[in-house]
């Protein structure tokens, strides 16, 4: 049961890397270039934005992986904590004063593939 769980988790941290990079990617540097931001600052900014990206590639990658070599399933602890940490940071900024996050998908994809790990390892 572990190899459907993990192939799920794959499948959204892979399709959320190639909407979060090309897509959200264009719309992000769009509306950043626009903002009166120092270029320091938006650098860093665009900076951040892919490093989430790359974040959601590796774990494509490493839960695909796990799929077929369940016996490493330990690899699989780190990207549970920081899906659920994540989705957490999305719920608290969203329910607090950056409303706004509650309407972007963060939150509900990174509860739902750090579940589908869980689900895999337990």
């Amino acid at each position: 049961m572990s190899y459907g769980f993990f192939i799920a988790a794959a499948l959204i941290s892979f399709a959320s890397a190639i909407f979060h990079g090309l897509i959200g990617g264009r719309m992000y540097l769009e509306n950043i270039s626009q903002s009166d931001l120092t270029t320091l600052t938006k650098s860093l900014s665009l900076v951040s934005w892919h490093v989430f990206t790359i974040f959601l590639v590796v774990s494509a990658v490493t839960f695909t992986w796990l799929a077929y070599y369940p016996g490493f399933e330990i690899a699989a602890y780190p990207l549970i904590g920081i899906n659920f940490l994540g989705a957490t940071l999305f719920l608290f900024l969203g329910f607090g004063n950056h409303k706004n996050l509650m309407k972007l998908p963060g939150a509900y994809l990174m509860s739902i593939t750090g579940l589908l790990a869980l689900l895999a390892v337990v």
